[in-house]
């Protein structure tokens, strides 16, 4: 949940402070008229900017900077200094500046800037309508960075579901386990999508894409042109295939309807049951017992998220529950489900007033297998992410790109990815031709305890700890030969953003030699 409203601490930076005070490459925090600023110095320059991120109000002094630009210790975000400006999600709206004056031997922060945005030039393009389809993380992230990239031209979101964009991640998280209200769950209040010329179509389902015509039809018959089109239709939960598992008390997660469908039932459940041992479905249980629920979890698997994080990290994740009293059933599937019990294939009856399903989910590729793209467990597409279709770009939970850390192809459901794919995908679709490079990051939250994980590791060959998992204060690195495929960590935030940066100096290192047509 975002950071609470503390006291405002430091001094006034209005009235000044010693100019030795800020080295190079070193923050500090002060205040001004009542708000919050960091002071950064680069070289020269110092700089005046928001002390907090703008996506779950992270201490940005605790982050990391590199170059003219701050990161997020929390979950990455990464702004620019110079303006203020998002460079990288999951942060959308910008910080404020202030002016800097250097007097003496002092630094006076004198007011606020002009926001960047607020007088952003039209995109050179030709385009004059874009389309967007889907209204989750990848869309909303796309169309918020073509009015910020100038693009002025008519902009259409059509999303399946009847809700407004919301913040995914809370639904299994604080919004589920009642630490965070409902008002905290919508990305933008309705509004901004008047404000800033977005036709958003919710409970629309796009049922074709006509590629020589250039447009898009809705059930109804009524079609959308467009001269560029998104695909951001995200992903949908696999369903539970076993008798009982369309009663009412079963419920899978994926949108804000169904989260308040599993607290709505929470009025009479004591007893509940998770079938999958999935993130999603360890979130929901930690969720589950902060409301006090009996959870148990069953799942096929020895450890829980084994295949993704490795036998250690699962040994501790499945600790961590049972100390919350979590029960798992591993090594078991369900037979079937009744009004009052989960039935397990060896026989064993767990009682359940309430079902929760996370077994994983499946790309939503359909529209664009009828469109006839190139499609391979995903859509497939370039390095801007441009489908085979010229003017129709994928993103998200959707899209299998080429990444140059693993040389594979892959293809990555994280809310973070998707924002960063939005922003990369309406950033080519106004021609600036921004290779999607990203280092893909993700968090998981399982009582006070948080994992962050960057990079993308499929195949490893072994894992390398540092730090002490009991104590909470670890690193783990996933390796390949001599190559770190990606890096966990838990109570090591500036570790976590040191091991973004490097993978992303590797990642520009081998595009460069790319590039001059030498191999990796």
């Amino acid at each position: 949940m975002a950071g609470d409203d503390k006291q405002l601490s430091g001094p006034d930076l209005a009235r000044g402070i010693d100019a030795d005070q800020v080295a190079d490459g070193e923050m500090l925090v002060g205040h001004v008229d009542g708000e919050a600023v960091l002071i950064a110095r680069r070289g020269e320059e110092v700089f005046a900017v928001g002390a907090t991120c703008t996506h779950y109000g992270g201490p940005l002094v605790d982050g990391l900077i590199q170059g003219e630009s701050i990161r997020c210790p929390w979950h990455h975000a990464r702004f620019s200094l110079r303006t203020g400006s998002v460079l990288s999600a999951p942060a959308l709206a910008p910080l404020s500046c202030w002016q800097v004056e250097e007097r003496g031997s002092k630094l006076f922060v004198t007011g606020k800037s002009k926001s960047p945005l607020a007088s952003a030039r039209p995109a050179p393009s030709d385009l004059r309508s874009i389309v967007i389809v889907g209204g989750g993380a990848a869309g909303h992230a796309a169309a918020e960075t073509l009015r910020n990239e100038g693009f002025h031209g008519k902009l259409t979101m059509l999303s399946v579901d009847p809700s407004p964009p919301c913040d995914r991640p809370n639904l299994s998280k604080d919004f589920l386990a009642g630490t965070a209200s409902e008002d905290w769950i919508p990305l933008r209040p309705p509004e901004f999508f008047e404000e800033h010329e977005i036709e958003l179509v919710l409970g629309t389902r796009v049922v074709g894409i006509d590629v020589a015509k250039h447009h898009v039809m809705i059930e109804g018959g009524k079609t959308y042109a467009y001269d560029a089109l998104l695909l951001a239709t995200g992903a949908v939960p696999i369903k539970l295939a076993i008798p009982g598992s369309d009663l009412p008390h079963v419920h899978y997660l994926r949108t804000l309807a169904d989260s308040r469908a599993i607290i709505a039932s929470l009025g009479v459940a004591k007893r509940a049951v998770v079938i999958g041992a999935s993130f999603i479905g360890l979130e929901v249980a930690a969720a589950l017992r902060v409301r006090n629920v009996q959870v148990d979890v069953v799942a096929p698997d020895e450890r829980p998220l084994e295949r993704i994080l490795g036998p250690e990290l699962g040994d501790f994740i499945r600790a961590l529950h049972e100390e919350h009293g979590v029960k798992f059933h591993l090594g078991q599937r369900p037979k079937s489900i009744d009004s009052g019990k989960v039935i397990l294939a060896n026989g064993e009856v767990l009682e359940a007033d309430l079902v929760v399903v996370g077994i994983g989910v499946q790309p939503m590729v359909a529209l664009a297998e009828a469109a006839r793209l190139t499609t391979d467990r995903g859509v497939v597409v370039n390095e801007f992410l441009e489908t085979s279709a010229p003017g129709i770009f994928a993103a998200g939970d959707i899209a299998r790109w080429p990444d140059p850390h693993t040389g594979d192809k892959i293809r990555v459901e994280h809310w973070v990815v998707a924002e960063r794919h939005g922003q990369i995908a309406a950033r080519n679709m106004l021609g600036q031709k921004t290779r999607c490079s990203i280092v893909p990051f993700f968090w998981s939250q399982h009582y006070d305890v948080m994992i962050s994980y960057v990079g993308h590791a499929e195949k490893w060959e072994r894992i390398e700890i540092k730090g002490s998992l009991a104590k909470r204060d670890c690193t783990l690195d996933f390796r390949r030969g001599d190559k770190t495929l990606a890096v966990v960590t838990i109570g090591r935030d500036l570790e976590s953003l040191r091991a973004e940066v490097a993978m992303e100096r590797d990642l520009s290192g081998a595009l460069d030699t790319m590039s001059r047509g030498g191999k990796r």
